[in-house]
């Protein structure tokens, strides 16, 4: 049985741990309130988009004749190159937060390149930047300080490159994946085709009416610029619902922590209470020993 010191010594350390993981929680939980409060208005705001977007695109299609020649609105069977954008935390503490996401990304990497299709990686987060670069994966993009502080801007900066080369050529599809937040216990993984848009993915309010007024010669111009929109902002959108999860699983992850350090305390203590016992026992045994041998 371990000494006394030893016990004591592990009762404080462990309570330290306690009362970090403890301030951990509390701080996951202020930030979370803050980001969930952003999500909610960013949901909002990518509802009008994706209505618009959805509207112009048909009334366009009509205008051609059924079928729309944008590049972004017309389906890819067979994707030769696929671009895979993803989200994860630029730090860890968050149980398996980080894991979800890389799994499905794993998985779809493997899925589109048993089909003989070239997949390439994009990440945004340090947790995916140094999982994929240690498993040997040659990154097209990889930032790792975007996803812990969500900038519209940088955002619209990051995936414009991929647009390019969608618009290019050199990409038949994209997809985003993300871990987004569904509630306070639970995160959900997001897997949105991206590019091309698929008008039936596209959440809009269908049982409100259009305020609309746009000459019909311009919804080409409108179209076009609402697509970047539509892009820009989703890539924003997954780093705020990433963001609020993360906060969410980090949260889970510190209270779980507390409550096993908790039961670790309460367990040396129970030890250390036996220990000391023994020692007093022993002492008593050793001074009644002594006793006797000097009658």
């Amino acid at each position: 049985m371990a000494n006394l010191k030893e016990i004591k010594l592990k009762i404080g350390s462990v309570k330290n741990t306690q009362k970090t993981t403890k301030a951990m929680k509390l701080v996951s939980s202020a930030k979370l309130t803050r980001t969930r409060q952003l999500s909610e208005q960013s949901r909002s705001y990518a509802r009008k988009i994706n209505e618009v977007l959805s509207e112009i695109a048909n009334r366009v299609s009509k205008v051609q004749g059924g079928g729309n020649h944008n590049k972004a609105f017309i389906p890819v069977e067979n994707p030769k190159t696929v671009d895979l954008v993803f989200v994860t935390a630029d730090k860890g503490l968050c149980g398996g937060f980080n894991m979800a996401t890389i799994k499905t990304v794993s998985k779809l990497a493997e899925e589109y390149e048993s089909k003989g299709a070239k997949v390439r990686y994009r990440v945004a987060g340090r947790k995916g930047v140094d999982y994929f670069s240690f498993q040997g994966k040659e990154l097209s993009q990889a930032v790792s300080d975007l996803s812990s502080a969500p900038d519209y801007d940088r955002a619209s900066e990051f995936i414009a490159d991929v647009v390019k080369d969608f618009q290019n050529g050199e990409t038949d599809k994209v997809i985003l994946i993300y871990n987004g937040f569904l509630n306070m216990l639970t995160q959900e993984i997001r897997v949105t085709e991206l590019l091309p848009i698929s008008l039936e993915n596209v959440e809009s309010d269908k049982n409100e009416t259009s305020m609309l007024e746009i000459e019909p010669d311009d919804d080409e111009e409108v179209l076009e610029e609402l697509t970047g929109k539509y892009i820009d902002f989703n890539m924003y959108y997954s780093l705020i619902d990433s963001l609020a999860a993360e906060h969410s699983a980090r949260m889970q992850a510190m209270e779980a922590a507390t409550n096993n350090a908790k039961d670790r305390v309460n367990s040396l203590t129970i030890e250390y209470n036996k220990a000391r016992q023994a020692a007093i026992t022993t002492e008593l045994i050793e001074i009644i020993s002594g006793v006797e041998s000097l009658k």
